[in-house]
């Protein structure tokens, strides 16, 4: 059995449907969302009991509203349009944890694709911006604020000949997707992770620790 890594959205999104089409493909389709939401969520400072989640809405994005949801932290929603997109993700009994509010003195802010530059303008001074997308936000706030690293990890030592993954990392860090998908091979998990299909977080991320692979705050 082979494994590929999708990373293009129509993949992630459609993924089934594609097996679907290929019932026989003989490889597992990993969209690394799980390993991607996990290094979100441990990327948040301890005793954080509210974020701000902000900027279009991906799988990413609702897997980490549903995974702090769960953890009882509060997610705050600035968009209308958002909130009832992450709303229906949520589990009855943890709904009162994802909160519509244009006001806000959480100082951790989830951030992805499409967040303007008025909109970093309203966090607070030191805030700390934790990126859920692939690509980098361009970084509009230098009054004590802080960006961290779009989702990554640092590979493991006994891995050779890795430089560069992405040109905005740092050597031997590899996106937490690619990761996802090296992890779902050594660990040999027969199923995929594409469509609206979302592993365990804290298995995926557990296998990736023990694999070697470290918290960029480690490095």
């Amino acid at each position: 059995m082979g494994y590929t890594k999708i990373q293009f959205p129509l993949w992630t999104e459609q993924g089934e449907l594609y097996l679907q089409k290929y019932p026989k493909l003989g490889v597992r389709l990993v969209d690394g969302t799980s390993l991607a939401a996990a290094v979100v969520i441990h990327t948040i400072p301890q005793g954080t009991n509210q974020v701000i989640l902000a900027g279009k809405i991906s799988k990413v994005a609702r897997s980490v509203a549903a995974a702090l949801c769960k953890k009882n932290v509060k997610v705050i929603v600035t968009n209308k349009q958002e909130y009832h997109l992450l709303k229906p993700c949520i589990p009855e009994n943890e709904a009162g944890n994802l909160v519509l509010s244009t006001t806000s003195t959480a100082e951790v802010w989830l951030i992805g694709e499409g967040l303007d530059a008025a909109e970093q303008l309203r966090a607070p001074r030191g805030t700390k911006f934790i990126p859920f997308s692939q690509f980098p936000p361009k970084m509009e706030r230098k009054d004590c604020c802080t960006y961290a690293m779009t989702p990554a990890m640092g590979v493991p030592e006994s891995m050779q000949n890795v430089h560069s993954c992405e040109n905005w990392l740092p050597r031997r860090v590899m996106s937490a997707w690619r990761v996802a998908g090296i992890v779902h091979a050594l660990e040999g998990w027969s199923e995929d992770e594409c469509g609206d299909t979302v592993l365990d977080l804290e298995k995926v991320w557990s296998a990736a620790i023990m694999h070697g692979f470290r918290p960029v705050a480690q490095l």
